[in-house]
């Protein structure tokens, strides 16, 4: 790949990176890991060429990594919350078995 070809491939993973920043912002999980898949993609067919590169190919490639770590980090944030909120069903279960006046029976 030329350097061009590689400017144009990290240029359109660059807005990839932005569009799964979005998904992940919202935290619905859909469509993240085929926009990420099309990205790899991309970041592969430059990479030979990357390491012989001007500096603004390298440039693209550090925002790349950081819109990968805040999409990472929010990600991560919307685990621990389903986490939080699995945690408190589950304790409103046991409160509600515990309360109830009507046992179940085993």
């Amino acid at each position: 790949m030329s350097g061009a070809d590689s400017s144009v491939a990290l240029e359109r993973a660059l807005e990839l990176s932005r569009e799964l920043l979005a998904v992940a912002e919202l935290g619905s999980g859909g469509g993240g890991g085929t926009i990420d898949a099309a990205r790899l993609e991309l970041l592969k067919s430059a990479r030979e060429s990357v390491r012989t590169s001007p500096m603004n190919d390298r440039g693209l490639l550090q925002e790349i990594a950081q819109l990968n770590d805040k999409a990472i980090g929010c990600l991560e944030h919307h685990l621990r919350r389903k986490a939080r909120d699995m945690d408190m069903a589950s304790v409103g279960r046991r409160a509600l078995i515990a309360y109830s006046p009507i046992r179940p029976q085993r």
